[in-house]
């Protein structure tokens, strides 16, 4: 199954493992990481960008492939839509079925409004499903939200959002106590107490997890705790433009059955777009961790309706991805699995880097590795590093990994890898949005009653996220947008409803002589023709 090369490269990770464990490799200094980032990491390739030439954010950068997205054509150019007559009257629309919708219209709800959920796919088909490591919050004496802050704003290059980030960690206690009282199964120690471990830049163990699928255990309690309250959910039925009314504030969406391309409009008093990441438009050839509908749309969406974007110039390759086998490239190997012991070797057997560095620090130095240094490890195809597993069972005893991180062990025992005897081949794959639609604390953006949550938000992490921010932002954001989209719409007067903005949008893409033969959003990855590349660093 391995090459030669391989082989023998294993030998050596074997041979030294007893010392590498024992190793404690010390941490970067900040100039060395600044250094390292610009000079390695995918953010910093200047070619892999685009100026914008129409919109808010006209003259900014962001990634070629969201560029074109968003200067796209709109799918409902030419079609008939019947603004008079919707389909659905909600008080608030909620667009997207992952953990920030879910939690969304669960709050919606409560407060009582007329909520309903559509997402393209299905109800927890979302990136919230993939998350595997944890969710942190500061809620043990040691620790502290101001530490958390803290860890948080200097792991996002102290870019994040101030207000947004101190919701973020002064809410998180809550929020687990929340997720715990709602079902979550949470790991916790005989004593009913939640077993906390630490992630990459965090200054304590504030990570909570359930085994190494906490993102899935999550939504599904919040799914059915949605099902359970009979909030209506359309499934297969994409949002596809935003509408405003004559006041251009957002009064509701046009949507798409996916299957029979039938278009609906749904009438709303706020709009709380929660549509994920853009995992799957593979940013510069690189694989991804995410679920299949990670198109950036509501990005589209909101951009297109007024919205301004913040920190889109700014991804989160994960350190940790699949290399091999190529059945499972890109798919996500969770930080739990450093924070339980395994450290990150190189193809001569040496550690090369702390294995709880930040995330964009360890992509970085992984690259250069494989690259710049000639020591990655090359698969039949594209490369990677080891991920030394079987140290987790000879720091921490025989039994640790089936039981702190059993989907790991299952994903590699259906290709014949044992990660409890054998390493792990592992490179950065394409992960999470830390830029997105610029929000206020309350959630809305400046098109008044367009509300954002989850990872189409950009600012809450800076330029960059810790492990576990993600499904707590998803909480904390989530809740958050649900209630006050509730509140602004008891006092909400929906006027005309229109589409003059996405005319106005098309005519100042023509008169910047913008070439127009893509319609967005994309909705769905276009694997037609696409090649494995593995990224092109």
């Amino acid at each position: 199954m391995y090459t030669k090369e391989m082989l023998e490269s294993m030998k050596k990770v074997e041979a030294a493992r007893t010392e590498n464990a024992n190793m404690e490799p010390r941490r970067m200094t900040a100039e060395e990481k600044e250094t390292l980032l610009a000079t390695y990491h995918p953010d910093y390739k200047t070619e892999e960008f685009d100026l914008l030439q129409v919109g808010p954010n006209k003259g900014d950068k962001v990634p070629k492939e969201l560029a074109a997205l968003l200067q796209a054509g709109s799918r409902i150019t030419g079609k008939k839509i019947d603004l008079r007559h919707p389909d659905y009257d909600v008080d608030v629309l909620v667009i997207g079925g992952g953990g920030a919708g879910a939690s969304a219209a669960i709050e919606a709800n409560e407060a009582g409004a007329n909520v309903l959920v559509v997402t393209k796919l299905r109800m927890g088909d979302a990136n919230t499903m993939m998350a595997e490591g944890g969710i942190q919050a500061a809620d043990k004496p040691n620790d502290s939200p101001a530490r958390h802050f803290l860890d948080a704003y200097g792991g996002g290059h102290f870019a994040a959002k101030k207000e947004l980030l101190y919701k973020l960690v002064t809410e998180a206690p809550e929020a687990i106590l929340w997720l715990n009282e709602l079902g979550v199964e949470f790991d916790k120690a005989e004593d009913g107490t939640m077993i906390t471990t630490h992630g990459g830049g965090t200054s304590r163990k504030r990570m909570h997890a359930a085994k190494d699928y906490s993102g899935a255990e999550i939504m599904r309690t919040l799914r059915d705790e949605v099902l359970n309250r009979s909030i209506p959910v359309v499934d297969f039925t994409a949002a596809i433009e935003l509408i405003l009314d004559d006041a251009s504030k957002a009064a509701g969406a046009v949507l798409m059955n996916m299957e029979t391309e039938e278009l609906l409009v749904a009438r709303a008093k706020t709009v709380i777009l929660a549509t994920g990441g853009a995992g799957r438009l593979h940013y510069q050839g690189f694989p991804t961790s995410n679920h299949y509908g990670a198109t950036a749309d509501g990005l589209v969406l909101g951009y297109r309706a007024g919205a301004r974007l913040l920190y889109a110039d700014t991804l989160q390759y994960h350190p940790t991805g699949a290399a091999y086998p190529e059945q499972i490239f890109g798919a996500l190997v969770t930080e739990k699995v450093r924070s339980l012991g395994a450290k990150l070797i190189n193809a001569e057997g040496e550690v090369f880097m702390h294995p709880l560095e930040t995330r964009d620090v360890s992509a970085a130095s992984i690259i250069r590795e494989c690259t710049a240094r000639g020591k990655g490890v090359t698969p039949p195809e594209g490369q990677g590093v080891w991920l030394d597993t079987p140290m987790i069972e000879l720091k921490n005893g025989e039994g640790t990994i089936e039981k702190r991180i059993p989907a790991m062990l299952r994903m590699f025992d259906k290709y014949g890898i044992d990660i409890r005897k054998e390493p792990i081949l592992v490179y950065p794959t394409l992960h999470y949005q830390n830029g997105g639609l610029d929000i206020a604390e309350n959630g809305m953006t400046a098109v008044e009653n367009l509300f954002v949550a989850g990872e189409a938000v950009g600012g809450i992490h800076g330029r960059n996220r810790l492990m576990g921010n993600s499904l707590l932002d998803i909480i904390v954001f989530g809740r958050n947008a649900g209630r006050n989209a509730a509140a602004k719409a008891e006092n909400v007067a929906v006027g005309k409803l229109t589409l003059e903005h996405v005319k106005a949008f098309e005519a100042a893409c023509k008169e910047a002589g913008i070439r127009r033969g893509l319609l967005s959003p994309q909705l769905l990855p276009n694997y037609a023709r696409r090649e494995k590349t593995g990224g092109k660093n």
